[in-house]
């Protein structure tokens, strides 16, 4: 099954408690793609990158199988920066600087392979990109997942809910949940985003989890228990990529599979928080993943006896 991924691909520049990452690469289009390559192996990248992005990290990327035709590169162009600095919890953090630019005039034109994938995953980009990669399918996917963010229910909210009636998930944490429903239980909130248009919710909970919504469906995964926590910086586009790469790799809308997809999801963005960057989601092996996967089973797995 063939899987596009619409994001960003960028440069980071991170400072942590455990130390300063230099400049790496990022963005949600990197983290999400590297993370479900290890589960789908049909995956297209549609972005934008400077003259300065290095031509080894995008071969780094087909190498794991990503086709990277529709990345453009901008001669001349710088490729869109971030950085930021965490506090000691580790939830909170500062944006240093964010420069767009490449990013500020991207206009995505689909390669012809990339307009026929079978599942599409739109990062966070403003509305109007998300609905002009849409218009460019030639049939539509079996499922569209979409991400975004509340500076785009700030500046962008009727752009953002025409979108929102072309898509069948989306994917965000209980602040922007909250903030796009006005409602505060999530439960409510997920009836509320149900009638702008998805028919599945997933809610971001950081270290404390995920909720998938369907319908009066729900399903809670929680976030495995880890030591150290090292750079949390692309981890929920990794758990984005983690579960729509599965659902890919199984061929199967419903709701069971995107339950299995959010283990995986979420195994793979503890892998991604323990290292600086993607280091971890490039080198990672079937079999680590496998057990990963497998305490997350464990941890949540227990017999009860009813009096």
């Amino acid at each position: 099954m063939s899987l596009l991924i619409v994001g960003t691909v960028a440069f980071d520049e991170l400072i942590t408690p455990f130390g300063e990452s230099g400049r790496i690469i990022g963005g949600s289009a990197t983290y999400a793609s590297l993370s479900a390559s290890n589960l789908c192996k049909d995956i297209s990248i549609v972005s934008i990158i400077g003259e300065d992005f290095p031509e080894e990290k995008l071969a780094l990327m087909r190498s794991k199988g990503i086709d990277t035709d529709g990345i453009k590169r901008v001669k001349g162009g710088k490729t869109f920066f971030w950085k930021g600095q965490y506090h000691n919890d580790m939830n909170s953090r500062d944006s240093l600087a964010t420069e767009l630019n490449v990013l500020e005039d991207f206009d995505p034109i689909l390669p012809e392979k990339a307009r026929e994938a079978e599942y599409l995953m739109l990062g966070n980009l403003t509305p109007a990109i998300q609905m002009k990669v849409l218009k460019q399918m030639k049939q539509r996917p079996k499922l569209v997942v979409m991400d975004t963010m509340n500076f785009w229910m700030d500046v962008a909210m009727p752009e953002l809910k025409e979108v929102l009636k072309e898509v069948d998930l989306l994917t965000i944490n209980d602040e922007e949940a909250r903030q796009l429903s006005g409602e505060y239980s999530l439960v409510k909130a997920a009836a509320k985003i149900f009638e702008m248009g998805p028919k599945y919710l997933i809610i971001k909970k950081g270290e404390h989890g995920a909720l998938l919504f369907h319908g009066k469906e729900l399903f809670y995964a929680p976030a495995l228990p880890l030591e150290e926590v090292y750079d949390p910086t692309g981890a929920g586009d990794t758990f984005a990529g983690g579960f729509i790469g599965h659902v890919c790799d199984s061929d199967e809308v419903s709701f069971d599979s995107m339950k299995r997809g959010i283990i995986y999801g979420s195994a793979l963005a503890s892998f991604c928080v323990e290292e600086f960057g993607t280091h971890k989601l490039r080198d990672l092996d079937r079999g680590d993943l496998h057990d990963r996967v497998m305490r997350f089973i464990r941890l949540t797995d227990f017999d009860m006896k009813m009096s």
